[in-house]
């Protein structure tokens, strides 16, 4: 690349829960800009916390960061709101986007099928990243696979949200992908 710095922007998506703007946060070099509010009462009835008794804030409109993955490419992450009633800001984070971290929790692996919808109804490349917040995940790829219906082209891959390493080796993951899709 000549010793030109490349920029690139990634959205990191997936449902209410799944631990977006923790890898953000966990991944980027700069403070991450967070837009966490409190989840109060007037979500009761509209935010489903099933199995998310700890969740005591949401995002509500982005989560940005950086991180430099080489000498010549710098990402700028996007992370988008869980909840449906936050969903018209996607288009806007997504425009431009070079492709998708989709974030899973196998304790609400349904929460992520509208973000995988999203990214294939729109072409945009993809991986999935399930997350091991609480440790080893008792299923294996291919059930998550078959169970997320996910072909065979996309990316599945285990992480920690919270842990900077495994976040970056999720957006490597990525950027290879989308790599492959624009070369063949």
């Amino acid at each position: 690349m000549n010793g030109e710095r490349r920029s690139a922007k990634v959205v990191v998506a997936g449902g209410f829960g799944t631990g977006k703007t923790t890898f953000v946060g966990a991944v980027s070099e700069i403070p991450p800009l967070t837009t966490e509010e409190r989840l109060t009462a007037a979500g009761v009835g509209v935010d489903d916390l099933t199995g998310l008794d700890e969740k005591g804030t949401t995002t509500v409109a982005l989560d940005f960061g950086r991180i430099t993955v080489s000498p010549e490419v710098v990402l700028y992450l996007f992370g988008t709101p869980g909840q449906d009633r936050f969903w018209f800001v996607w288009d806007e984070l997504a425009q431009g986007a070079i492709g998708a971290v989709v974030l899973a929790d196998t304790r609400r692996l349904d929460s992520s099928f509208p973000a995988v919808d999203y990214f294939e109804r729109r072409k945009v490349p993809f991986v999935v990243a399930v997350n091991r917040f609480f440790g080893e995940c008792r299923y294996s790829a291919d059930e998550i696979r078959a169970a997320m219906e996910l072909p065979p082209e996309v990316p599945l891959t285990f992480c920690d949200a919270r842990e900077r390493e495994s976040a970056r080796d999720a957006l490597v993951r990525l950027v290879r992908h989308a790599l492959s899709t624009v070369v063949t």
